[in-house]
C-alpha cells in the first residue's frame, strides 16, 4: 500500500504495543498530516503539558514505524513535530527529530550530518571550516531563470580582478552553467592523486559537474546522489589557498543547499532577485532559508534591473520588470543591497561566448554597475567578520 494520508492517519490510530509513551498520545492530537513518495510529516497539538509532548511524539513516530515495517512499506524520512500557540498566539514548533531517523537516535539525516547542540543550534553550528579557504559565499535564489549564475559568476571575476585569489563552484547540479558562462568546453578535465584540478579561467579556479559528465545527459537523481555528487566536487577538488570560494547554488531550497550548510562553515550567502514581485515572493523564501540554516545574508542583487538599449545616442535604459522591486524588497527585509544588475546586449554575448572578463573593460553601464556590486559585496564580507569574528591565523617568520 502507498504512504499516504490515509496510511498515515489508520496507522496513529493502531493500537499501543505497551511502552510508557503510548498513554501520552492520542489520535486527536493528529493536527496535520503531510505524505509524499515516502516522506512523512505529522504536526501534533493540543492542550498537552510540555513534559508529556516529548513522550507523545515518540509513540506517534513508534505507531508509523512499526505500521512501515508490518506492511513491508518504506519510510525514506519521518519527522514528529508539536505546534503550540505562544503567549501571543503566534504559531511555536518543538521539533522530536530529524527526518528519517528514530527519536533519540543522533544520527544523520537523508541529507547530510546530524545537527548538533541545543535549541539554538542550526545546520551551521557544527559545521567545518574548508581547509584553505577564507571566506565561502553562497549565490542562491527561490527561483531559476533571474541570472543567479551570471551574478555569480561575475562576482568571482570581479573579485580576481581585484587581486583576491578566487574558486567557484558550480553547485547547480542538474543544470551547470559554468562550462558555457566561464568558456570550459574545450578545456579537459585533470585529475591528480584522486584529487580533481579546477579548471583555471579569467583568474577564477573553476569546477563543475557539467565538465564530468555528458554535456546532453540529463541527471536523473534523486536527493541523495545530488548530495553525494556537491560533496564529492567540494571535498575532492584541489583549491588550494583562496580568499572567496563562490558557490553558485541550484534555485529553490532543497538538498544541495541543505548540503552545503552541513558540509562547510560559510561567511555568507548573497540572494539573486529580478524587480517583478513573483520573483520576490521566491526569494524571501530563499532569504529565510539561508537564516534558518543559520547563514549570514549579506545582501540582495537585483538582476534584469532594467534594459539598456544602445543602438541609439545617447543609450535609453527601459524598466522591463519594474526596476527597483529587489531593493524595496531588501528595505522590507532589513537586508544589505548590493546593487542592480542592468540587461545588455553586451552581457548576453559575453555569457553566452565565455568571456565574462569582458563584462568589465570599458566604461559602460554594465561595467558600472558590476564594479559597484563588488564594492558593496566587500564591505559586507567586512562586516560579516566582525560579526563573527575573524578566523585565528598563524605566521611564522
Amino acid at each position: 500500500m502507498t504512504i499516504n494520508q490515509e496510511w498515515v492517519r489508520a496507522a496513529l490510530g493502531g493500537g499501543p504495543a505497551g511502552g510508557g509513551s503510548a498513554a501520552a498520545f492520542d489520535v486527536a492530537m493528529v493536527q496535520k498530516i503531510n505524505a509524499c513518495d515516502g516522506h512523512v510529516h505529522v504536526t501534533l497539538s493540543g492542550a498537552v503539558p510540555p513534559e508529556a509532548r516529548q513522550g507523545a511524539m515518540a509513540e506517534a513516530e513508534r505507531r508509523i514505524r512499526a505500521a512501515a515495517a508490518a506492511g513491508g512499506e518504506t519510510l525514506h524520512g519521518l519527522k514528529v513535530e508539536f505546534a503550540s500557540a505562544g503567549a501571543a498566539g503566534a504559531p511555536k514548533t518543538v521539533s522530536l527529530q530529524q527526518a528519517g531517523k528514530p527519536a533519540g537516535g543522533g544520527g544523520a539525516d537523508a541529507a547530510g550530518p546530524a545537527r548538533t547542540g541545543g535549541p539554538g543550534a542550526t545546520q551551521q553550528s557544527a559545521a567545518p571550516f574548508l581547509p584553505g579557504v577564507k571566506h565561502v559565499i553562497a549565490v542562491g535564489a527561490g527561483k531559476g531563470g533571474v541570472g543567479k549564475s551570471t551574478v555569480a559568476v561575475n562576482l568571482a571575476v570581479g573579485l580576481a580582478l581585484r587581486g583576491h585569489s578566487v574558486g567557484l563552484l558550480d553547485g547547480d547540479i542538474y543544470g551547470p552553467s559554468l562550462p558555457t558562462m566561464m568558456g570550459l568546453d574545450a578545456l579537459q578535465t585533470n585529475i591528480i592523486a584522486n584529487m580533481l584540478q579546477p579548471f583555471y579561467v579569467h583568474g577564477v579556479k573553476a569546477m563543475t559537474i557539467g565538465k564530468l559528465v555528458d554535456p546532453e545527459k540529463p541527471l536523473i537523481w534523486r536527493g541523495p546522489m545530488a548530495h553525494g555528487a556537491f560533496k564529492q566536487l567540494v571535498e575532492q577538488t584541489q583549491w588550494g589557498e583562496l580568499d572567496y570560494l563562490v558557490v553558485d547554488l541550484p534555485p529553490g531550497t532543497g538538498d544541495v543547499s541543505l548540503t552545503m550548510a552541513q558540509l562547510m562553515r560559510l561567511t555568507g550567502a548573497v540572494v539573486v532577485c529580478t524587480p517583478q514581485m513573483v520573483a520576490q515572493d521566491d526569494a524571501v523564501r530563499a532569504v529565510r532559508m539561508f537564516q534558518q540554516l543559520g547563514i549570514d545574508v549579506l545582501g540582495v542583487v537585483e538582476n534584469m534591473s532594467y534594459f539598456v538599449a544602445e543602438d541609439v545616442t545617447p543609450a535609453r535604459e527601459y524598466d522591463l520588470f519594474g526596476r527597483g522591486g529587489a531593493e524595496m524588497m531588501a528595505q522590507r527585509l532589513g537586508l544589505p543591497y548590493l546593487g542592480a544588475i542592468p540587461i545588455t546586449i553586451a552581457l548576453r554575448k559575453n555569457g553566452d561566448e565565455g568571456n565574462p572578463s569582458a563584462n568589465f573593460q570599458g566604461t559602460t553601464r554594465l561595467n558600472a554597475a558590476l564594479e559597484n556590486m563588488v564594492t558593496n559585496f566587500e564591505g559586507q564580507v567586512g562586516l560579516a567578520a566582525i560579526r563573527g569574528g575573524a578566523r585565528p591565523t598563524l605566521s611564522v617568520s
